[in-house]
């Protein structure tokens, strides 16, 4: 039995055949360098990767003879699953989140549940939503198509309708998906714009308002000005 401080043999789950796994009477080697060795006994390769503390690793198993390579085995998994994470990181996730209303639903229920609605679409998720009718209800259908028409309208800065309002039995559904500028930052940005707007759309009425105080202000002084002037020319008399 090998000792297992020295079994360089990957676990189970593992299909990459290294050292012994290999079978094949022949293998074209590449070394550590990823120079071309050349078509070698299998037995020979393995000698090789033991004398430089190195494994034998089939990288193209389809090829006649397969293709080995002598590295540490270890770290080319470890190069691998950093590789596999890094690519998984830029792939962006889109969860698909489910919203129901009723057709006959009230304000207070359409407001909270259209919150819902826009805080997925701000996590950059999907939203399917669907309005479930009951009894009667069926019957009239445009009521909620209505709803859904009007949520898509009031969302239109956030959201596209990838799908238009369909009816599937007692149900219809409409799915939205989140608007490419939708962030989460997207709201309180507007905030601050209309903001901003509000004190430059007010600025010419401030502007009017402070163009009649200088004229105020400047006739006062000047109907004063006119009793200072008279008692002056009234005081040069006496003097």
């Amino acid at each position: 039995m090998a000792n297992p401080r020295f079994d360089r043999s990957p676990p189970e789950r593992d299909p990459t055949r290294i050292n012994e796994r290999i079978r094949v009477s022949e293998v074209r080697l590449i070394d550590e360098n990823g120079e071309q060795v050349g078509i070698v006994p299998t037995d020979q390769a393995l000698s090789l990767a033991q004398e430089r503390d190195l494994d034998l690793v089939e990288v193209a198993a389809d090829a006649r003879p397969p293709v080995a390579r002598l590295l540490d085995y270890s770290k080319y998994k470890y190069e691998q699953e950093q590789k596999q994470k890094a690519a998984r990181k830029h792939q962006q996730q889109i969860n698909v989140r489910e919203i129901k209303f009723r057709p006959k639903i009230a304000q207070h229920d359409y407001d909270t549940k259209k919150g819902h609605v826009e805080r997925f679409l701000r996590h950059q998720d999907k939203v399917k939503v669907t309005i479930m009718f009951r009894g009667r209800e069926v019957t009239h259908p445009e009521r909620g198509e209505m709803i859904l028409t009007r949520l898509a309208d009031e969302l239109a800065e956030l959201a596209v309708v990838e799908q238009r309002p369909i009816q599937d039995g007692r149900n219809m559904t409409m799915m939205l998906a989140p608007a490419k500028a939708a962030s989460a930052d997207a709201k309180p940005a507007k905030a601050e714009s209309g903001s901003d707007g509000g004190d430059q759309a007010a600025k010419p009425d401030d502007a009017k308002a402070d163009g009649a105080k200088p004229q105020d202000a400047m006739a006062e002084p000047a109907n004063e000005a006119k009793p200072a002037k008279a008692a002056a020319a009234g005081a040069k008399p006496k003097a």
